[in-house]
């Protein structure tokens, strides 16, 4: 089985300013990518945390490796915003 082939399952965390300047502009992006990658998302949910002055997202992916891999990529080039994944193949 060809790594693209492998089918795995992710949880993602997402921070973000409260500040669409401090961002610059990423939230607006990383609504564009997730929209994007909308058919292997499972559930989505966004917190905001105004006491600290961040927005806390989750999302559940089930899609192939590489799509995730890709996912986990563009995010983590977005300004101001901070990810970490965890990756089940089960």
């Amino acid at each position: 089985m060809t790594k693209a082939a492998v089918e795995g399952r992710e949880i993602h965390g997402i921070k973000s300013g409260n500040d669409w300047h401090y961002c610059g502009g990423s939230i607006e992006e990383l609504n564009q990518i997730l929209h994007a990658y909308g058919e292997h998302i499972i559930g989505r949910m966004g917190l905001p945390y105004p006491k600290k002055g961040i927005n806390i997202i989750s999302i559940a992916v089930d899609a192939p490796q590489d799509i995730i891999s890709a996912l986990s990529g563009k995010i983590g080039k977005l300004s101001g915003v901070s990810s970490k994944a965890a990756y089940s193949k089960v």
